[in-house]
């Protein structure tokens, strides 16, 4: 049944598909990143987000740098079977390169755009090289 609906699904023309990571208990959405078939078979192996990363054109394991790996609960494909959803735990809470919990923190209020999300940890704190 796996290796069927996988046959279904609907890559890009690069190969890929968008993977949304939702905080599992919690129903916050973390983070939207790409999987091609490699990162999806991974993540169901190791039982942990693995992503492709399109500016380093490799496979990302969440946290490799960070320690902030994301444990998987469940995996869901949509209807139209082009898009991924992830139920994890977000160890140490920090799903962001930029140290907040999650990356949807510029917030539309009353016309303008605004910063919605302490930062929980100093990016420089968390990596070598920030963006």
């Amino acid at each position: 049944m796996t290796e069927n609906i996988i046959e279904k699904i609907r890559w890009n023309e690069a190969g890929l598909i968008p993977a949304v990571a939702q905080q599992y208990d919690t129903g916050v959405v973390l983070m939207v990143a790409w999987m091609n078939l490699k990162a999806l078979l991974a993540t169901i192996e190791e039982g942990r987000a693995v992503y492709f990363s399109r500016s380093r054109n490799k496979l990302w394991r969440k946290g490799e740098e960070s320690g902030h790996v994301q444990k998987l609960k469940s995996i869901r494909l949509d209807c139209d079977y082009d898009t991924i959803l992830m139920e994890v735990d977000q160890i140490g809470g920090i799903a962001c390169h930029t140290g907040r919990h999650h990356c949807f923190y510029f917030k539309f209020d009353e016309g303008n755009w605004i910063e919605d999300g302490e930062i929980l940890k100093n990016p420089e704190e968390i990596y070598d090289n920030p963006k």
